[in-house]
């Protein structure tokens, strides 16, 4: 029996099931998923936690070795590798093939959480981890510069407004700040003059943890009424902290100011971010595994006018890596590469057979 006897016999039919498959290859085009590399899932967890200003020994000894106790006892662990730097470690955990990325991020998440108790005390939060995907790449990086606002302040800005509206967008999968830190108040003690005094580094730190604390302070009341006492007593900058008094001498305060050099800054002064010799926030933006990347850059473009105007005056945003614009000229010349070979084709059948309806057929 010919196969292709069903189909001449009945033309009607056979039209409607080439339309039909005209439509969905339409609908499909249209869904195909755009990314310069294919999705790769590999069962890959990365562990980051902070202790600011430790050694790299203290931070081995005292955060990674606890996590790493703890990790050993997550089954399907293929291999688990650390480095420590100065106050942070990082703990890279690759599972086997077999094993659920998911289920491995809740074993790492119950195995931090057991592990917390072990943890230095002065940890400023829990360790975080993220599933590692090699294909992931930033597709946007945007820069923030200014004039008269310094890399704390625009670090702020970054963190508390525009971080967390793109996290919003959909395709957006993560968004991570860097060049900078939160503002900071830095006291630089000088260690002579403290001794001088019969004072240690640890009085100076006890006093700046009383005179920088947010407490409830309780309230007034009496037989008709009651008035909570509000008042907040965190210190922000440094002129209020210059004045403190750290102890006495022949009757006369010594002031933290006298005894240390105080000074607005940055929690971390370690890291830094130029673009054109200028100081700057970088953020960059990570798709999630099953974006399409030239719809997620376009929402992004879309949202950044109202986040320039959500920040303040005088301070700029620059677009400075936009890896859509590689991806659309791949994207045109492979929908240029398909239409040449259409009508090459119907141009060919045309010239050798020359009959209208043969030519409908493979258009």
């Amino acid at each position: 029996m010919n196969i292709s006897a069903p189909f001449i016999r009945r033309p009607i039919g056979t039209s409607l099931l080439t339309a039909a498959i005209v439509l969905a290859g339409i609908v499909a085009y249209f869904q195909l998923p755009v990314a310069p590399l294919p999705q790769v899932d590999l069962p890959t967890i990365v562990v980051d936690a902070q202790l600011p200003g430790a050694s790299p020994a203290i931070v081995a000894s005292s955060v990674a070795a606890p996590l790493e106790r703890q990790f050993g006892h997550i089954s399907g662990l293929k291999e688990m590798t650390s480095s420590s730097g100065l106050g942070s470690t990082s703990v890279v955990l690759e599972f086997n093939l077999d094993r659920n990325i998911d289920g491995a991020a809740r074993d790492v998440q119950a195995a931090i959480n057991a592990a917390r108790a072990n943890l230095p005390a002065n940890l400023p939060h829990n360790p975080s981890w993220w599933k590692v995907n090699p294909a992931s790449a930033p597709i946007v990086i945007i820069a923030l510069t200014s004039g008269i606002f310094g890399r704390g302040q625009m670090y702020d800005a970054a963190d508390s407004i525009i971080q967390q509206r793109l996290l919003q967008i959909e395709g957006v999968g993560q968004v991570n700040i860097g060049g900078g830190a939160l503002h900071s108040v830095r006291v630089d003690v000088n260690p002579t003059l403290l001794n001088s005094f019969g004072l240690s580094l640890e009085d100076v730190r006890a006093l700046l943890a009383a005179q920088n604390a947010n407490l409830a302070k309780g309230q007034m009341v009496n037989s008709y009424q009651t008035v909570d006492i509000v008042d907040n007593d965190q210190l922000f900058n440094a002129a209020d902290y210059k004045p403190l008094i750290v102890t006495y001498t022949n009757g006369a305060a010594v002031r933290l100011s006298d005894i240390a050099h105080v000074q607005d800054s940055i929690q971390n002064t370690r890291v830094a971010g130029y673009v054109n010799g200028r100081e700057s926030i970088l953020i960059i933006i990570f798709p999630t595994p099953e974006a399409n990347i030239i719809q997620t850059v376009d929402r992004i473009n879309a949202t950044l006018p109202f986040l320039k105007a959500s920040l303040p005056a005088r301070m700029n945003m620059t677009v400075m890596l936009d890896r859509s614009t590689t991806i659309r000229s791949s994207v045109n010349v492979v929908e240029g590469t398909l239409g040449i070979a259409i009508v090459l084709v119907i141009l060919v059948v045309f010239i050798f057979l020359r009959n209208p309806r043969t030519i409908l057929i493979p258009a």
